[in-house]
This record gives structure tokens, sequence and C-alpha cells, in this order.
């Protein structure tokens, strides 16, 4: 089936490693691609549990569902359950997850075949510039599969944005009522609302009992927003109690509270809120950049730590001229000693207005790039074409 024709049929495989950085990508990835462009998608995920958190939608116990004209599928074992009516015209598997033996049989006696792609990792590394859209046979079926890289500039494949992301972020953040009515859903009175407001998402290892000490001595009162069961040893030691959604504490000149674990809307809008943004993982942390304000990325660690090199070659695209961001940013990761968390924010902290400035102009200068389903649909047209022609 051409793509131009109608409801073109698509599938994404999702293994959900990251907790929510997986299916949250995968979840963005779907909406978009039936929202936007009229695709019929299934989306196979394997951990419908970590999936809710975002979701609230979806029914853990449900082998198929309908969620926003998405159809989600439980990825069990069901292998020996497909033929080629069972395939769509695209298939996408997620970080290289390994489809099911008899999905991929089933897409080699498809006629015509599937495009088929490996949808990788985000990276600012210079490799992926080589590996984007490269080809790989099958080592014993006539299938070939296409690497897509997303990336930052026209020599990768592009980055989640949904169609007029950037003017309701704008309208959001110009509309002072409504942020301070969003945050009151969770407790943030009028007079916090109107102070510096910080969300924290990390993984475990990230140094958070420093910087709440450096935020409750600090000059400026912080409110701090955290998701139920992130960092959930340091906040509780703050709090004194168990740190559940609406639970709060104010030490010196800072206060925490606790929110529920958020779906992406929300999410989005909590990133649109705050001054300063912590994130994790692939999809917050595009969801930072596209927030216009300044944040802290905590990457996935990686054996031999890879993660770090990955984390360099991203500042030496985002933080050019902004060494304070740079050396908070690789503290706060372990890339490097930190003698003194204090000195090190209160450096960051005197620059935030030109990294917020700079944040601005990264979104349009990314975005000039084009959005990464619009790309990854045209390449699926290419393929197609050179499919149907081929002699």
């Amino acid at each position: 089936m051409s793509l131009s024709s109608s409801a073109p049929s698509l599938a994404i495989f999702c293994k959900v490693i990251d907790n929510y950085g997986d299916i949250g990508i995968c979840w963005r990835l779907a909406r978009q691609l039936c929202h936007e462009h009229a695709l019929a998608v299934t989306l196979w995920v394997d951990d419908l549990v970590s999936f809710r958190r975002i979701c609230p939608e979806v029914n853990p116990a449900a082998a198929q569902q309908a969620i926003q004209g998405v159809t989600v599928r439980h990825w069990q074992d069901q292998d020996g359950q497909f033929d080629a009516r069972d395939i769509p015209d695209v298939v996408i598997e997620f970080f290289g997850c390994e489809l099911p033996p008899d999905y991929q049989r089933a897409m080699a006696a498809r006629t015509p075949r599937p495009v088929w792609l490996n949808y990788e990792g985000l990276t600012a590394e210079d490799w992926v510039e080589g590996c984007h859209r490269l080809p790989s046979m099958h080592p014993r079926l006539p299938l070939t599969k296409h690497f897509y890289f997303p990336g930052f500039n026209a020599r990768t494949g592009g980055l989640l944005h949904e169609a007029g992301l950037d003017a309701r972020r704008r309208a959001f953040q110009q509309d002072g009522a409504a942020v301070t009515d969003f945050l009151a859903r969770f407790g943030v009175t009028a007079a916090e609302a109107a102070g510096r407001k910080v969300s924290l998402f990390c993984y475990l290892d990230a140094p958070v009992t420093a910087l709440f000490d450096t935020w409750r001595g600090g000059a400026t009162p912080t409110l701090c927003l955290v998701p139920e069961g992130v960092a959930s040893g340091q906040v509780s030691a703050f709090l004194g109690t168990a740190p559940v959604a609406g639970a709060s504490a104010t030490h010196g000149q800072l206060t925490v509270r606790v929110l529920p674990f958020l779906p992406q809307a929300d999410y989005d809008l909590l990133l649109w809120a705050c001054d300063v943004n912590f994130v994790r993982g692939e999809d917050s942390w595009v969801r930072a950049q596209w927030a216009g304000r300044p944040f802290v990325w905590h990457i996935y660690p990686q054996d031999e730590n890879l993660h770090h090199k990955k984390l360099r070659a991203f500042l030496a695209l985002y933080a050019r001229g902004a060494p304070a961001l740079v050396a908070y940013m690789l503290g706060w990761n372990g890339a490097q000693p930190v003698d003194d968390h204090r000195a090190a924010w209160n450096a960051l902290d005197a620059t935030f207005p030109d990294i917020a400035a700079q944040a601005d102009a990264w979104c349009q200068t990314v975005l000039a790039q084009g959005d990464l389903v619009t790309q990854l649909l045209d390449f699926v047209r290419d393929l197609r074409f050179a499919q149907e022609n081929r002699v």
C-alpha cells in the first residue's frame, strides 16, 4: 500500500527499559503519526503498568485497547500468531528491541514487504551522521532494516515536535493566570507560583541532598516540584515523611512539594511553568529543550561511562559560551568532581538570563531542520518508491 492512500498502517514495538523514557517517546510518536498524518497506528508495549503512569487511560490487564486513536497491544509471547495479513505498511522497532521471529517471517511473506525501521536513541555524537538511514540486510529472510537516528542537524532525523507545540508553549508561558491555575492543582500557592520554581526529575544517583542544602541556605526562595517516586530516599529525608503525592515541607529558603506522576500533557505544562528544569533520560530531555527554559540533564548511565561522552557531545553543541552550565551538568552526572556544590550552583544561577535567551534560540535552530515525524515519513516514501520501482 502506498503511503499516499487512505489510512496507511504502521506498527511500533516498544520494550520498556528506562521506566518511562522508552514508552514516553513511543507514545508521543504514535499519537503524532495518528493525529497529524492519519496513519492507522498499533503500539506494541511489553510493560503496560509503566505505560499507565504517563497515560492513565491504559488498562494494564487488556490484551488490546484503543487509546486516543491508537491501537495498543500488550506485547507478550505472541510468536506463532502472525501471518502476512497482520503486517502493516511500516514497522518500527524501538532501540533494536528485536521483533518476534514469527512476525519477521510474516513480514517477509507480505507483498509488498513493509518498510522496516530501527528507531535509535538520540545523541549529538558525530558518528550518527554516518549511520543515519543505513540499511541492514536480514541474515536469513529477504528483508532490509534501515536505521533511523534522531538528531540536531540536517544530517540526522530531527526531534519529535508536534504541530503547534511552540505556539501553545509561548501562549501558556505568557499567561500568568494560566500558570498559577495549573500549579494550584498541586497545592502551590500564588506566592510560591510568583517565585522561583524548579522541577526535579532525575535518577537515584543524582546529588539531590547537596542541591537541597544549597537551596535551603540560599538567598532566593525556591519551590522544588518533584514527581512521586523520584529520588525518593533523598526527598524523604528532606520532608521527614514518606514522599507521596501531596507531601510538602519547607526548610530555610526551600519548599519541596511532591506531585503525582503526571500524564505527558501535564508534564509539558510543568516544564513550561518552571523557571529551571532538571530532567533525565531522553523524553524529558527533549521536552525540556522545547520548553525554552534553562535545564540540567541527568543522562541514562551506561557501562564504562560511555554516557559521559554522549553528554559532552551534547554540551559542545548546546552550551557553547556557557561554561557554568557545562561545569554544573558534568558535575551533576558525575563526569567531573564537584568541590563546592553551592559555588557551582551560584555560578550557574548567575548565568540563567543568558541561558534562557540561548535556550529559545536553540529551539528555533533545531526546528528549522524540520520535525522528526515529517522527516521519517519522507524517508519511508523514498524507500517505498525505490521498492516499487526496483528492476
